[in-house]
């Protein structure tokens, strides 16, 4: 056991400062699954990993040649445990979805984990390098790259006052929004009738003029404006 005690601490070691710098980033990001949660994982995935790379310590009939230890059974199981870690950190608000960059980051610290645990340490170096580049590096440059912008917005009316189609399409598009999927609903007591859609746009800031002119509506009793994802 005493010539393992340095490769096994080592390795240890190392998952512990991999998954805490990861962690940091999203701990940085204001994510909740943060600096703690990415150093356990990273650290547990190795530690597993460790039963299958040294099963002597553990097991004295290991040198048995009729016991067979397969690796990727192990890590099998751990990433299908890690799965139900990175769902919880899936969060569902309304129309929007956050956490699918911190559960995406969970698995893959744990699949580093895997890694050193097992020793391959080059790879695990490149996986890390690439982790904390695409989601430091990344962040900016998808911040300052053109995309469309995708919103859910919902107008409602008093019933006696409702807009019509071609007037609501003619406010939406003059403020640079295309339109998508426009649906409509009345309560069941006639009270409201809302126009629920999808609008488009290159430029997210629009979003505010188009609120700013729908609250000036008197007619317009509520709405809504809000992204469709994370």
């Amino acid at each position: 056991m005493s010539e393992h005690l340095g490769p096994i601490t080592l390795r240890l070691l190392l998952a512990l400062a991999v998954g805490a710098a990861i962690g940091m980033e999203r701990s940085f990001s204001g994510r909740p699954a943060g600096f703690r949660t990415h150093t356990l994982v990273c650290v547990s995935t190795s530690l597993l990993m460790l039963v299958i790379a040294y099963p002597s310590e553990w097991m004295a009939s290991a040198a048995d040649t009729r016991l067979v230890l397969d690796p990727t059974r192990m890590a099998q199981g751990i990433m299908t445990g890690i799965g139900f870690l990175g769902a919880g950190a899936i969060v569902k608000a309304g129309y929007s979805i956050h956490g699918l960059t911190t559960a995406a980051s969970i698995w893959i610290t744990a699949a580093i984990g895997i890694l050193i645990g097992i020793g391959f340490y080059f790879p695990a170096l490149i996986a890390t390098l690439i982790t904390l580049g695409v989601l430091s590096v990344f962040r900016r440059i998808e911040a300052k790259a053109p995309a469309i912008s995708y919103l859910h917005c919902m107008v409602r009316f008093a019933r006696s006052a409702v807009m019509s189609e071609g007037e609501l399409r003619s406010l939406v598009t003059s403020h640079g929004f295309g339109i998508s999927d426009l649906n409509y609903r009345m309560n069941s007591t006639g009270d409201y009738f809302e126009y629920r859609m999808v609008v488009r746009t290159t430029k997210s800031s629009k979003a505010q003029h188009l609120s700013e002119a729908l609250a000036q509506l008197p007619s317009v009793k509520e709405f809504g404006i809000s992204p469709t994802g994370d």
